[in-house]
């Protein structure tokens, strides 16, 4: 791992440490919890793009316009032609729609068939009382134990009734009681487990 993307997610555990330390005193009972079962009745139904995707954008009889196009910073899509896409939250099939309804208006393909499909997805992070904080891929349906499982599971100091979590979309991490079915975990998603306080 490069000193770069160490100091990173040493950043990172420090903001997220910090703030499970706010939470970890007489405050923590005041402060609003979710639940697992509430987030997985929320989680969107079907893959939502965002910046970090690649897509594989096919163009039909369009080999020029064919290939693999990364999200960008912005949630924006660039593909030669025509203007960047929007694409931040659109499903793979709202994307391509977008792709096709651009080429034809103007008018570079008369009758544009596109299909687009996720090829890499952004990643998850996870941080805390595991063996192997750090940046993991995302696979889809992944949950809870799945990924603590990827960093190679927790410390004896883990608790495991209750983590900090921050959603890509989420303006700061909230704390989700995992109260008995698996926790799904989104791409993007930041996950930081406590320390257990006997």
């Amino acid at each position: 791992m490069s000193h770069a993307r160490t100091r990173l997610f040493a950043a990172l555990a420090a903001t997220a440490l910090g703030t499970a330390g706010l939470l970890s005193g007489p405050l923590a009972a005041r402060e609003p919890t979710l639940l697992a079962s509430q987030l997985n009745h929320d989680f969107a139904v079907g893959y939502r793009v965002a910046a970090g995707d690649k897509l594989k954008i096919t163009v039909f009889d369009e080999a020029a316009l064919t290939g693999e196009y990364q999200i960008g910073g912005a949630g924006e899509l660039a593909m030669p032609l025509i203007d960047p896409i929007a694409a931040q939250g659109l499903t793979p099939k709202e994307v391509a729609a977008a792709i096709a309804a651009k080429l034809q208006a103007g008018g570079y393909v008369l009758v544009p068939r596109v299909t687009a499909e996720v090829v890499i997805n952004r990643p998850f992070y996870i941080l805390g009382e595991v063996k192997l904080p750090g940046e993991y891929p995302y696979s889809g349906d992944m949950t809870f134990e799945q990924s603590v499982a990827r960093a190679g599971g927790f410390t004896p100091r883990a608790n495991r009734s209750t983590i900090l979590l921050r959603r890509q979309n989420w303006a700061s991490a909230q704390r989700v009681k995992l109260d008995g079915p698996s926790l799904k975990i989104a791409p993007g998603d930041t996950i930081t487990v406590r320390e257990s306080f006997f």
